[in-house]
This record gives C-alpha cells, structure tokens and sequence, in this order.
C-alpha cells in the first residue's frame, strides 16, 4: 500500500511522467486498467510505476524458472566396488564413473569387505588407486581415503568444470581465438621473410 502523499510516476512504457499525488497516479493507472506499483520505497520522493502487476509476477517467475533450467546442478553417486571384483564388472561400473564425471558430477567411490577382507583393508585401496588411476584426466581426489570397518571409500571430482557444455564458453571462431591465430599467422611469415643464416651453407647430401 502506498502511504506517501506525493510519489515519482514512471507509466507502463518506462517514461517518467513527474512527480504526483498518490492519489492522482492511483486514478491514472485505473484509467488505463493498470496497477500502480513502488519499485523504490526509499527514494524520496518514492517511485512507482503504472504497469500490469500480474503480468509482470508473470514474467518474474518465468526468467526464475528458465535460470534454473540452465543452472548445472553438481549431483554425487555413488559406485560400489568389491576387492576381488572381475574384470567384467569392473569395466562395466568404471564406465559409469567415467561417464558420472564427465557430466560434471561427483562420484563417491565404495570398497565393499567382507568377512576376512576387513582386515586387509589394502586390498580396498588398492582398487581405489585403479579406479583413481583409470579416471585420470576426468576426475581427481577430493580429499583423503576414507577407511571404515566395512568399506574404503572416496570421492571423485570432475578434473574440469562445465560438464558437456564447457565448449560453448570458448566456441569456435571467437575473438581470443582470431586473435591467437592471426599472432600465430604473423610469427609465421616474420619466419619465412628472414632465412636462417647457415640456410645457404647447408649443402644437400648424396
């Protein structure tokens, strides 16, 4: 609710019309079938615009909507691994760790032991270290292993931020692009223009 007596209007097409009762901007924005809104509270004198309020929550929750569309939102998964695991199974669930990174999100590696197995907790490690070292490029250490009585556990991150989309931040054809290859083109023809100075000694062997 507007309280203040006089208030600066700004009307639906975002031009100032001046400074106004209250009462006399109310009865203009209900002429044109409009709201009278404070966008400025603090101003002095207070702004307010004559605009279409629910269309305006409208569009508001709209751009909300389609930001977080396009926000990349970081997940963690989790593979579970056991120390005497096949070479089938562990391919089959390395490529889901590999894939799991390369879409940007965290993986939360688990050495599952069993009976005997607890007391040889290395034999876990040793599993972590091939998948750490077959994930290499793609994903990195986040901090320590993690040794429990049950499972040796660890987190992988993503090597390189962006996911899938990190292209799109450097496209090709863009202007640090130009400009490193005509720097590149440049050095190039300085070289051809000046021969090295033991080029004519050199003589073609038979």
């Amino acid at each position: 609710m507007i309280t203040c007596r006089e208030i600066r209007v700004i009307d639906e097409e975002k031009k100032p019309l001046g400074v106004m009762a209250a009462h006399e901007a109310l009865a203009l924005a209900r002429n044109r079938g409009l709201d009278l809104v404070e966008i400025a509270p603090q101003a002095q004198p207070p702004v307010c615009r004559i605009m279409d309020y629910g269309k305006f929550l409208y569009e508001l929750h709209k751009r909300d909507h389609e930001a977080k569309k396009h926000q990349k939102q970081v997940l963690l998964k989790e593979i579970k691994f056991r120390p005497k695991i096949s070479i089938h199974d562990y391919d089959f669930k390395l490529k889901h760790v590999q894939r799991f990174l390369e879409e940007g999100n965290k993986v939360k590696i688990t050495i599952m032991l069993r009976g005997r197995e607890k007391s040889r907790p290395e034999m876990g490690l040793a599993v972590l270290d091939r998948v750490v070292a077959d994930c290499a490029g793609l994903g990195k250490l986040d901090g320590a292993f993690r040794r429990m009585d049950w499972a040796v556990s660890s987190v992988l991150v993503p090597a390189k931020t962006g996911g899938k989309d990190a292209k799109a931040k450097n496209p090709p054809g863009s202007q640090e692009k130009i400009q490193g290859d005509r720097g590149k083109e440049s050095s190039a023809q300085k070289s051809e223009q000046k021969p090295h100075p033991d080029k004519e000694k050199i003589e073609p062997q038979a």
